[in-house]
Order: structure tokens, then C-alpha cells, then sequence
């Protein structure tokens, strides 16, 4: 129990240490559910305090932070005007783009970063989620509901204007991809893994995405704290090598950086590469130009697909 983040939380070194094996199942640590019965969160007891970040003027309470139809914007000077559907959402059936992916479409390990996208790209997304053709393979994942729950909520003015927003914030660095054998051991809390201060665990086949800072992410949502992403050793040579076996660049363009309407991949979040991957091979994913993943991702093992997805993450944006 993360007793500071006043919810109850899910250990999954216990399952790991029980010798239990999930490798016929959905890869829980890119869905960050873990298998077995979900356990209700208890809500956090009203906080009142204000919140700060360090070097910053501004303040606000936990709830204006995850206020999801005006959440807080700590540095606003960081990205061009909100759109009203990015900083504040449609009451009552669309959140703010912002709460989840932050003002500068960074987002977290549980969610998707969107900026840099092609406006194109993101526009197809937001349609395929408001026709039922994006799904995710582990039905428990919330946030993949609400985001047709969304585009069916959106216009197409408003999914247009979301789009050129986030297409014009450039991708940075935001993930650190570490090979080791070892990771902090974790707990899950609302789909993020979160380090258990400073013990370490086996990482075995899997990668463990982690805030840089737990209470920064968890808690501030703060959008200038990033992740850290543990993989295992040789994964990074080895996914380099599929990667060009299948010539990714073809469509992703030199340095996987995006072609055209095709998104960029490097530097983007593992756990999110490995999902949506999954997702593709398992029929989960049928839009538009899913099409033309499917025959790549097709017969690849999730070892195969972690050592991509460790690869692509690693990589420079």
C-alpha cells in the first residue's frame, strides 16, 4: 500500500516471486493490470493543500490537478493555446485531452504520448476509436473505453482541432531505457507501475516503465517528469535486428522519426508500443491502416515484440 497516495495498490513482485506464469495471456506489464482479481482503489480523503513543483510559481489543489474538465497546466508557457476541448473537454461526457495526456501530449506509461503526431494519423485514430475498431486486448483496460466513449462524443471540428494542437508540439525525450536484470519492484496504481522506494526485484521478460518520480506523476502530473524504462540485457541489439527484418523504416521513415501521414516511433513509451502491437496481431486494432501492420507484427512471438518495442524506445526522437 502506497499509503501517501491514500489508494490501495496491487504488488506484483508476489506474483512474480509465486512462480506464476502468465505467457499464454495478454503481457499484463504493457496493459498495467496484472492478472488475477483487480482491486478496487479506495479515493484518497480530500486534500485541500496546495500543490507545488519545484522552481515553479504556480499552485493548486489534487483536486484542481485532476480536475478532469480544467485540470491544472503548470507550465503554460510551454505550449501554443489550448484548444477548449484540449484544456477543458465537453461536460459531461468528454474529459480534457489535457488531464490525461498533459498539455504538452507527453502523457503517461498507462495512456499514449500524442504530440508530434500527424494530424492525419491522430484524426484516423480518433474515428477508429468512434467506430469500435480500436479496442484493447485486455478488456479490464479502462482507458481504452473511455477513449471511444470520447470520439463518440467529440465532433469532427473538435477531434480536427485537437489533432493540429498536438501535432504542432515536437516529441523530446521523455523515456530512459535502462537494460538490467534487475528493476524496482513495483505496485500498480490506476494502470501506472510504481517503484516500491528503493528495493529491487528480478526483471525476468518484461519491461517495467516507472515514474522518474512517483508522486510527480502519480499525484502533481507533472508533465516535465518522465519515466524510466527497465528492459533486459541484449533486448535493444536484438529488437534492432527485427526491426530491420522488417524494414519498419519503410513506412516509419529514417530513424523510425514518422513519414508522412505513418507516426513516429523512437523514443516513445515501450509499454505502449507493446500494446498496440499486441493488439494488432490479436485482431484488437482493425482501422483503417491497421492493414498494413498486421502482416508485419503477424507470427511474431511477445519476446520478439519486447525486444522491438525496447529497441524503438531507445532510439532518439
Amino acid at each position: 500500500m502506497r499509503s501517501s497516495l491514500g489508494v490501495v495498490a496491487i504488488a506484483v513482485g508476489s506474483l512474480l516471486t509465486a512462480g506464476l506464469s502468465f505467457a499464454e495471456d495478454v503481457p499484463y506489464w504493457a496493459y498495467g493490470i496484472p492478472p488475477g482479481p483487480v482491486v478496487t482503489a479506495t479515493p484518497a480523503p480530500p486534500d485541500p493543500s496546495m500543490k507545488h513543483l519545484p522552481g515553479n510559481d504556480l499552485s493548486f489543489t489534487r483536486a484542481q490537478i485532476s480536475n478532469g474538465f480544467g485540470p491544472a497546466d503548470w507550465y503554460p508557457g510551454d505550449h501554443p493555446q489550448m484548444p477548449p476541448i484540449v484544456a477543458k473537454g465537453k461536460e459531461p461526457a468528454v474529459r480534457a485531452c489535457g488531464l490525461c495526456h498533459y498539455p504538452n501530449g507527453k502523457g503517461r506509461a498507462e495512456n499514449a504520448g500524442v504530440s508530434g503526431l500527424p494530424v492525419s494519423y491522430f484524426i484516423q485514430q480518433m474515428l477508429d476509436f468512434r467506430n469500435d475498431a480500436r479496442k484493447s486486448a485486455e478488456t479490464r483496460k479502462a482507458n481504452t473505453k473511455a477513449m471511444a466513449v470520447f470520439a463518440k462524443n467529440m465532433t469532427d471540428d473538435e477531434i480536427k482541432q485537437a489533432a493540429e494542437y498536438f501535432a504542432a508540439i515536437k516529441w523530446t525525450p521523455w523515456i530512459k531505457v535502462i537494460e538490467s536484470k534487475t528493476a524496482p519492484k513495483t505496485e500498480v496504481e490506476n494502470g501506472l507501475f510504481l517503484a516500491e522506494g528503493t528495493e529491487k526485484e528480478p526483471l525476468g521478460n518484461r519491461i517495467v516503465e516507472v515514474p522518474v518520480n512517483a508522486e510527480a506523476t502519480a499525484i502533481l502530473r507533472d508533465p516535465h517528469s518522465g519515466f524510466n524504462a527497465y528492459v533486459p540485457v541484449g533486448s535493444i541489439k536484438k529488437g534492432e535486428a527485427l526491426v530491420k527484418n522488417k524494414q519498419c523504416a519503410l513506412c516509419h521513415g529514417e530513424g523510425l522519426k514518422g513519414l508522412g501521414p505513418v507516426p513516429p516511433l523512437a523514443g516513445r513509451s515501450p509499454s505502449y508500443l507493446m500494446r498496440q502491437m499486441y493488439d494488432m496481431e490479436h485482431g484488437f486494432r482493425n482501422g483503417l491502416w491497421t492493414g498494413l501492420m498486421k502482416p508485419v507484427v503477424a507470427n511474431l512471438s511477445d519476446q520478439d515484440l519486447l525486444e522491438i518495442s525496447a529497441y524503438v524506445a531507445a532510439q532518439a526522437p
